[in-house]
């Protein structure tokens, strides 16, 4: 029979855990709050440089943001797959990496793989991948330019990344990177008023301008897919933590019961021995 002793260490031991539990869903929480409203005031900014971009008219040629340059294009796909740079993300980043890798040709596809917990799981999948970055911890002014000029280097790329249904639902997407800029275009609508060579001055010149706005929108289209894929993550690990937390509880009640039954029986123990002992007591007097 198991001692009260080593129960109680246990249930101090899950008791612990539910309150570090408790702890990291509070702040999946909060930063779920935090990050909802950073992915909105991205698109509104997106949504009026796209408006900007589609009043200018220099032809309908949309290169992403490519100079023309000496640098020959690599002729395969550039795949990158944002994850949680640790492991407190819940079961969404060794889906969207199993996903990833259902399609994955190292002759058609190079990888590159944002956050630590990916690029571990690639390792222990024996899966090659051209670059890791780590996941911004900052959720304004997201620097992703050095994966920019990695994307300029391939024929197109595919982003795969999370997506945040709602607190206890998430999902893993696919998408073109080009095709996000274009899809985010399309439900700003182009205006009337456009604006061509005839009309303004552009310095240096108007395709130098849509060559900078391009450049800046497929910088905003990659860091609000970053900023989206985070906020699954957090949600994620709510649900995670969550669950492991309702888990923690149920095995405290479980201990206390325990704990109880034992220290019962202890009792009930003693109580026969002193019985039997005064019944031996009588029996000698007698």
């Amino acid at each position: 029979m198991v001692s009260p002793q080593e129960i109680e260490l246990e249930l101090n031991g899950i008791s612990t855990m539910v309150e570090l539990t408790s702890v990291f869903e509070g702040i999946a929480s909060m930063r779920i709050a935090q990050v909802k409203n950073q992915v909105l005031q991205s698109q509104q900014y997106f949504d009026a440089l796209w408006q900007m971009y589609s009043q200018i008219r220099v032809g309908d040629f949309f290169h992403f943001g490519r100079q023309e340059s000496d640098e020959k294009i690599i002729d395969k796909e550039l795949y990158i797959a944002i994850t949680a740079e640790g492991g407190f993300s819940g079961d969404i980043d060794q889906k969207l990496i199993n996903w990833m890798l259902k399609d994955h040709d190292p002759e058609k596809q190079d990888i590159i793989v944002i956050g630590h917990h990916g690029a571990i799981q690639l390792a222990q999948n024996h899966i090659k991948f051209l670059k890791y970055f780590k996941l911004p911890s900052k959720d304004q002014n997201i620097n992703v330019s050095p994966i920019i000029r990695e994307v300029q280097k391939y024929k197109s790329a595919s982003v795969f990344y999370q997506q945040y249904v709602s607190l206890m639902v998430q999902d893993v997407k696919k998408i073109s990177l080009g095709g996000a800029v274009e899809s985010k275009g399309k439900l700003v609508g182009k205006s009337k008023d456009f604006i061509s060579e005839e009309t303004y001055i552009f310095e240096p010149s108007a395709y130098a301008v849509v060559d900078h706005l391009e450049r800046s929108m497929m910088n905003i289209a990659l860091s609000q897919v970053i900023l989206e894929s985070k906020l699954a993550q957090y949600a994620s690990r709510f649900r995670a933590m969550s669950a492991a937390h309702s888990k923690g509880m149920e095995s405290v009640d479980e201990l206390r019961l325990q704990f109880n039954r034992a220290k019962r029986a202890i009792k009930d123990e003693r109580l026969k021995e002193i019985t039997s002992g005064m019944k031996v007591m009588r029996g000698m007097a007698k």
